[in-house]
Formats: C-alpha cells, sequence, structure tokens
C-alpha cells in the first residue's frame, strides 16, 4: 500500500536568504483539484474560481527555504502532476482566471511578471524546457535505500550557455539563441529548442535535414529493427517507394522537420491510426530517441546500445547539441533534456540517461537548490563538435551528499507521491 503522505526535505545551497518554493499538484484525493501546499508545509490550498481574469491568489504560497544552508521539510499528501517551484531573490506570481484555471510562470512569454525572475522548477521529470537553477533529488525508502540525481554543478548554467554559443557558432546555427540574459546582463536561463522556437518559429527550420535524408537513402536498401520493447517485440521497417518508412501492419512514418525531432510529438510522430497507436507510438518514440541522439544513420538497430554506461549518442552533427550540452554539463551525466529522454535498450547497464528516481515505498524526498557545495565540477570534454563531441571524462566524486543539481524529469515516475 503507498504511503497517504510523503516528506520532502527543501534545502537551500544557493547563497541566498531569500529563495522560496512553491509546491502544486493535483490532489488525487480530492477529486483531482489543484492545490498549492501552504507555508505551514502541510495544508492545502485549493483556489476558488474568481470573477475576473488574471486575478491573483488568496494566499501567499511562498514556502521560505530560510538561510544558505538551511533545509525545510514539508508534508504533502498523494499527488497527480506534482511540480516545485523554486526562485531566488523574489517571489513568484501565479494568477487565476475563472474556472478556475492557474495561470502560471512562463519562460517563453517575455511579458509574463516572472519572465525576468530567476525560477526553475522540479516537475520530478526534467529539462525538457528549459535550464536554470540547480536543482538535485535524493530518494530514501522505508527501509532506507537511497537514489540520487545529482545534477548541475554551481555553474552549470553558465557552462551550458557558452557551449551553446559556442556550437552556434561553428555550426553557424541557432544554438546560442536559447540562451536568455537577465536585465544584468548574466546569463538567466538556457531554453531547449522546443522552448526556442516558440518565440522565433525560424529557428533551426532545416537543420535536421541532411541527416533525415541519409537515414532515409540508408533504410531503403537496409531493414530497421525497432525494439518496442513491448508485446508486439521487434519490428521491422523500410523506406518504401512511396518515401515513407513502413513497419507492416503497424503504420508509417513521413519525414520529420528539426521541430517534429525535437518535440518527439508533431508531424510523423503524431496522429497515429487508432488501432495501432499503442504500437506506433513506442516505435515513434525510439526514432524520434534516435534522431535526437544522431544514432538513427549508424546502427540499424534501436534502440541504440549502452555498455557499462557508455553510448555513441550525439557522436555526430546535425545531433540535439541541447541535449548534449545538458548531459555533458551534470555532475552524473544524467537529466531528461528531451522528450522520450528515457529511451534506453534492454538490459542497458550503467546510470540512466534520464536520471529516474522511483519507489513503491518512499519515505523522504530531499530536493536542493544550488550547487554542489565545494566548488569546480567533474572534467568533461565540452568542445563545440563535429566530432567527439558528447565524450565525457567521469570522475567520480566524492562528496558529503550535498547533492546539488537540476530539475524536471529527474524523476520520470516517484510511485506512491506522484502519479503521473
Amino acid at each position: 500500500m503507498t504511503n497517504p503522505t510523503t516528506q520532502i526535505a527543501l534545502k537551500n545551497n544557493t547563497g541566498s536568504s531569500t529563495a522560496y518554493a512553491y509546491i502544486t499538484g493535483l490532489d488525487i484525493n480530492n477529486n483531482n483539484t489543484y492545490a498549492f501546499l501552504q507555508p505551514d508545509g502541510k495544508t492545502l490550498y485549493y483556489p476558488a474560481s474568481p470573477s475576473q481574469p488574471q486575478s491573483p491568489l488568496a494566499v501567499d504560497c511562498a514556502i521560505p527555504l530560510g538561510a544558505p544552508g538551511s533545509t525545510t521539510t514539508v508534508t504533502i499528501p498523494q499527488l497527480a502532476g506534482g511540480r516545485i517551484w523554486f526562485v531566488v531573490d523574489s517571489k513568484l506570481t501565479f494568477l487565476l482566471n475563472p474556472g478556475p484555471g492557474i495561470v502560471e510562470p512562463a519562460v517563453t512569454n517575455t511579458s509574463d511578471a516572472n519572465y525576468n525572475l530567476n525560477w526553475a522548477f522540479c516537475e520530478f521529470t526534467c529539462y525538457v524546457d528549459f535550464v536554470s537553477l540547480p536543482i538535485a533529488l535524493e530518494l530514501r525508502n522505508t527501509a532506507g535505500a537511497t537514489q540520487t540525481v545529482q545534477g548541475l554543478p554551481t555553474d552549470g548554467l553558465d557552462q551550458i550557455c557558452t557551449q551553446l554559443t559556442q556550437q552556434g557558432a561553428s555550426e553557424n546555427a541557432g544554438w546560442g539563441k536559447l540562451v536568455v540574459k537577465g536585465p544584468n546582463g548574466k546569463n538567466l536561463r538556457a531554453l531547449s529548442p522546443n522552448s526556442g522556437r516558440v518565440g522565433d518559429d525560424q529557428l533551426f527550420n532545416g537543420y535536421f535535414q541532411s541527416y533525415v535524408d541519409e537515414a532515409w537513402s540508408k533504410y531503403t536498401n537496409t531493414d530497421l529493427k525497432v525494439d518496442t520493447q513491448a508485446q508486439w517485440g521487434v519490428v521491422t521497417g523500410r523506406v518504401t517507394s512511396d518515401g515513407l518508412l513502413s513497419f507492416p501492419n503497424a503504420g508509417t512514418f513521413a519525414k520529420p522537420a528539426a521541430i517534429d525531432i525535437f518535440s518527439c510529438s508533431t508531424g510523423p510522430f503524431s496522429n497515429y491510426p487508432i488501432a495501432t497507436r499503442d504500437e506506433m507510438g513506442a516505435i515513434g518514440a525510439r526514432l524520434a530517441a534516435a534522431f535526437n541522439r544522431s544514432t538513427l544513420v549508424a546502427n540499424a538497430d534501436q534502440p541504440d546500445a549502452i555498455v557499462n554506461g557508455q553510448n555513441n549518442y550525439y557522436k555526430t552533427s546535425p545531433t540535439n547539441h541541447y541535449a548534449r550540452i545538458v548531459h555533458g554539463v551534470n555532475l552524473d551525466g544524467r537529466g531528461y533534456a528531451f522528450p522520450y529522454d528515457d529511451v534506453v535498450p534492454s538490459g542497458a547497464t550503467g546510470p540512466d540517461q534520464a536520471g529516474t528516481v522511483f519507489d513503491g515505498s518512499p519515505e523522504l524526498l530531499t530536493v536542493t537548490l544550488g550547487g554542489p557545495g565545494s566548488s569546480g565540477s567533474v572534467d568533461k570534454d565540452k568542445d563545440a563538435v563535429g566530432g567527439e563531441d558528447g565524450k565525457k571524462k567521469k570522475e567520480e566524486k566524492k562528496s558529503t551528499f550535498d547533492f546539488a543539481g537540476f530539475f524536471k524529469k529527474i524523476m520520470a515516475a516517484l510511485k506512491g507521491i506522484f502519479h503521473k
């Protein structure tokens, strides 16, 4: 039986005494009603429907995190779609529309009241939208076993922004446009390609075309085998005379554009036939991952192999350099950098790419805001690529479990706490 409540320890490692957390989600024991955890760390606030759009919350739900080094422990019930929001040196603005509809902070809306603030969220999922504040996780179960995701070093955002800028200059592509500066001229956040395209729908147009063409050419005369890792087993596809990648008795895929590859959910990766929707979804997820990691041409057996934690991801351009760089900067190389970044071959050894932690009997989830206690970071190969781009020199780092790292799909599923 899953626990009705779970404790979350929020650790402030930012160097700021004005850091706050907000915890939101759908209360599954109260008709999935949207709720905020109040500053007492145990009482839920259920916003009522306002009479006017863009109305403020009736309750200030900012949870103070105290002085640097402080830990604030809160208790949450079972929530669906749970998020922990963090902000430094200010408070976030959440608004209400009739319904009620919750207007959450947005990194792609320049008129949003929170746009120029230094904030992030841990969605118990990833870096799919953007990178900003370092956030790390440690999950301890009732038996005392722990799982951790270290995340970014203290200067992780600056490292990512520098490498995106370098990559953009190296390829004459738009990677540098993903860097967002704050009013003070410092790096505020790095957007994912999906988020970057919200403000510039021409960004990365045609970027993957040469790679897609190469893949289509190869699989016109070569079988592409995809392990669905489900009841359909390994399925085989080829590009047929109509120019579609065809998997008999399942469906077909047209050539994807860059936006389809980055989103993993548009163009050929959407609107699957109802009769084979689940099977096509399983195939599409693995194709999308292979395109983002640029392994589809090199390996006709997907998902691509991982041996002793080593993989062939991001070894050629074009590739998803945002994902490559994010993984490279993360202290343990883990973090959910694009949809389906959790795709790995069956029997893969070593830590997963996505940085998932889950347990059926959780006792305490520790979320650390800010970088590691000591300066410095794991040595990695961070050059702009064309060749050995994403190769990381792993150095085992012995820390005092200060865990500083990052957010969002750092937990693909936290059973018993947040039900996705």
